[in-house]
C-alpha cells in the first residue's frame, strides 16, 4: 500500500488517522533543534510540537523529542491523540462566549465572531483553531511568544468554554431561562412584570 507524500515544515496535514477510526488532521506547529553536551561533543535531537483535531470540535496537542525529525513528529502526534478535548461550538463555526486563558507568561483572549469573520489569530493559535474546526474567531496573545506556552494558554481558554446546555444542566434550569426569549425581552424581565 503506497503512502501519500507529506508536506514540508509548518503546514503538514494528514487526512486519515493511522489507527483507522476518526478522520484527524494534524498540523506541525514548530520544530526545534536541541543539543545535549556530552564528553565527546554535542548530541543533537529534534523537539516537535503538533496539534491534532477532527475539525468537528475535538482537538489535542502533544510534544515529542527524538534524534530524527520524523520520529519526533510521530511521538508528538501520538501524544496529541491521547490528550484530545471536546470544545462546544456555536452553530459549528465559533465559540459560545469570550474566554481568557494563560499558561506561564503566555496569555490569550478568545472572542466569538460574526459569520464571515474568519480566523483572526496568529501562528500557533491559528493551527489550533483550524484543526478544531472553528471558522470565525478573533484571538489575541499577550506576554510569551513561545509556541508551547501559546498553545497551552489557548487550550486553557478552550477548556473554560461552556455551552448554554451544559450551564443550564449544571444550574438545574432550562436553556430558554438562561438565554431569554429571542424577541428581545429577557425571561427575567417578564417574570418581574408578572
Amino acid at each position: 500500500m503506497a503512502r501519500e507524500p507529506r508536506e514540508g515544515r509548518g503546514g503538514r496535514d494528514r487526512d486519515r488517522d493511522r489507527d483507522g477510526g476518526d478522520d484527524l488532521i494534524d498540523k506541525l506547529v514548530t520544530i526545534n533543534r536541541v543539543a545535549k553536551v556530552v564528553k565527546g561533543g554535542r548530541r543533537f535531537a529534534f523537539a516537535a510540537l503538533v496539534v491534532v483535531g477532527d475539525q468537528k470540535g475535538r482537538v489535542g496537542y502533544g510534544a515529542g523529542k527524538a534524534r530524527e525529525v520524523p520520529e519526533a513528529i510521530r511521538k508528538a502526534t501520538d501524544r496529541a491523540k491521547r490528550t484530545m478535548i471536546r470544545v462546544p461550538m456555536k452553530e459549528g463555526r465559533t465559540l459560545h462566549h469570550d474566554s481568557n486563558g494563560h499558561f506561564g507568561a503566555g496569555k490569550v483572549v478568545l472572542r466569538s465572531a460574526a459569520a464571515g469573520t474568519g480566523i483572526i489569530a496568529g501562528g500557533p493559535m491559528r493551527a489550533v483553531f483550524e484543526t478544531l474546526g472553528i471558522g470565525d474567531v478573533v484571538a489575541k496573545s499577550f506576554g510569551s511568544r513561545n509556541p508551547h506556552n501559546m498553545v497551552k494558554a489557548t487550550f486553557d481558554a478552550l477548556q473554560r468554554c461552556a455551552s448554554p446546555r451544559s450551564v443550564a444542566a449544571r444550574r438545574g434550569k432550562k436553556v430558554s431561562d438562561l438565554l431569554g426569549k429571542r424577541d428581545g425581552a429577557p425571561a427575567a424581565q417578564e417574570a418581574s412584570d408578572a
